[in-house]
């Protein structure tokens, strides 16, 4: 098994894993991400109990138990970039042997279900009243084409066909359309929104938001939503599916998420009291987990 070293692996002094600063067994292998760290306790004030609370930078970790499964929730903070850091040092917590640092011969599939906010894409959503399940991510970000082999796990077919309709710039990264867990989408998100999440690398310009800064791809969002993917339509903006789902899926993970819509960019409605509908996500999804 080939070796691997420590800079490539980095671990703390305790034998933590450098970001995510847990230890192999510290974490359940079903784990609720979010992006906000607040949002941790609010998920882990539903547990049973809780037996570990750690917190790094933006990354804070709690595990404990609902109704007797094992649980986890961790904070990802935003972006992709995030992700890619998260998703590895979780992969290696249950796959590589930390005393050997090589992988382990029987690997361990993880549920990762990403509990986010997002804006609408459609006018037909809206804030607070609806969560969109995303079948696919639609990556804006480029992240995991750095990554070999990543065009096995892209749906080529819809990719292709939504550089065509928009017209892509070739300045931009190109896009890539990953299909998330339909095992979890049809367990959590059964009487949700079903649709293809958008993932842009910026809140401000790569979303098409324009404050003091013009934008390049100034008609980008309207050639997004214009876009038809086999009858399928991209619902919404974030920041983190498309590598979730790509890094999942290179890794042997079942990834799902599920967001509230707390803006519309269409209408232009915002929701700025959010928390009690996305308590009430966080209730659903712990509840529907455990049934």
């Amino acid at each position: 098994m080939k070796f691997i070293p420590e800079t490539q692996l980095v671990l703390n002094s305790d034998g933590s894993v450098y970001h995510l600063k847990v230890k192999p067994g510290d974490v359940a292998d079903t784990i609720i991400l979010v992006g906000d760290p607040q949002r941790v306790n609010m998920v882990s004030s539903c547990f049973d109990q809780v037996e570990l609370r750690v917190s790094n930078r933006e990354i804070v970790t709690h595990t404990g138990t609902y109704r007797g499964k094992r649980i986890s929730a961790m904070s990802t903070g935003m972006g992709t970039d995030n992700i890619d850091i998260v998703l590895n040092e979780l992969d290696a917590l249950f796959n590589i042997d930390f005393e050997s640092r090589t992988e382990k011969p029987v690997k361990t599939s993880l549920k990762l279900i990403r509990l986010g906010t997002s804006g609408a894409l459609q006018p037909s959503v809206v804030p607070g009243e609806n969560y969109v399940a995303a079948t696919h991510g639609l990556g804006l970000d480029g992240l995991i084409h750095f990554y070999k082999d990543s065009e096995k796990v892209i749906d080529q077919s819809l990719t292709q066909s939504f550089v065509e309709q928009s017209n892509w710039p070739a300045q931009l990264p190109f896009p890539y359309i990953v299909e998330g867990s339909v095992a979890l989408r049809k367990l959590l998100a059964y009487d949700y929104i079903h649709g293809i999440t958008a993932t842009a690398p910026g809140f401000y310009g790569p979303q098409g938001r324009t404050l003091r800064l013009p934008v390049f791809f100034s008609d980008g969002i309207e050639r997004i939503i214009e876009t038809d993917l086999l009858g399928m339509r991209i619902a919404n903006f974030e920041m983190e599916t498309s590598a979730l789902y790509g890094l999942s899926k290179m890794m042997g993970h079942e990834a799902l998420t599920i967001c509230l819509v707390i803006a519309n960019r269409i209408t232009e409605k915002f929701l700025p009291d959010y928390k009690p509908h996305m308590q009430k996500l966080i209730q659903n999804t712990l509840d529907r987990l455990t049934e």
